[in-house]
């Protein structure tokens, strides 16, 4: 399931779950910050506000009582179940050097020309073409109503 924290908690609310025992999952990626003074790498999280856990329903009520978790994710008015192989995938974006991961809402987007990957963790992974650039891939993350945005060389796609 997914959960919404308040903004810039993921973090400290998954280490607080974890820290319950609770089976909980904010994906990071490392980006450059620039500050005036110097450059850091950070780890940011994907989703902005939220927080994936795998639980029991008698455990929903420790969750809600955690400090900056808000409510569960609801998706055509009932909790957003999160599959594994959803989880899966974005694990193996995460992990892919050469890619850089954005989120944006899907309802911002309409559909366009359908590619598959044909190198890198991507491989076999079809995805829609939005922008004219044809560097970015968007996956569709059905159960969040959220598109992932993967940048890649236009050489890692082929059309379907």
């Amino acid at each position: 399931m997914a959960l919404y924290t308040k903004p810039r908690w993921e973090k400290k609310v998954d280490r607080i779950l974890l820290q319950k025992g609770l089976n909980s999952w904010c994906p990071v990626q490392k980006t450059e910050r620039q500050w005036s003074d110097r450059k850091k790498i950070v780890e940011v999280p994907l989703f902005t506000s939220y927080v994936f856990v795998n639980i029991s329903p008698d455990e929903r009520l420790n969750v809600l009582q955690t400090d900056g978790v808000l409510n569960f994710v609801h998706y055509l008015g009932k909790p957003a179940v999160i599959r594994d192989e959803e989880i899966a995938l974005i694990k193996s974006y995460l992990q892919e050097d050469e890619a850089i991961v954005t989120v944006q809402s899907a309802q911002s987007f309409r559909e366009n020309d359908k590619v598959i990957v044909s190198q890198g963790v991507f491989m076999d992974n079809s995805g829609t073409i939005i922008r004219s650039s044809n560097k970015k891939v968007y996956v569709r993350l059905e159960s969040l109503g959220q598109i992932m945005v993967v940048e890649f060389p236009v050489s890692f796609i082929a059309h379907s």
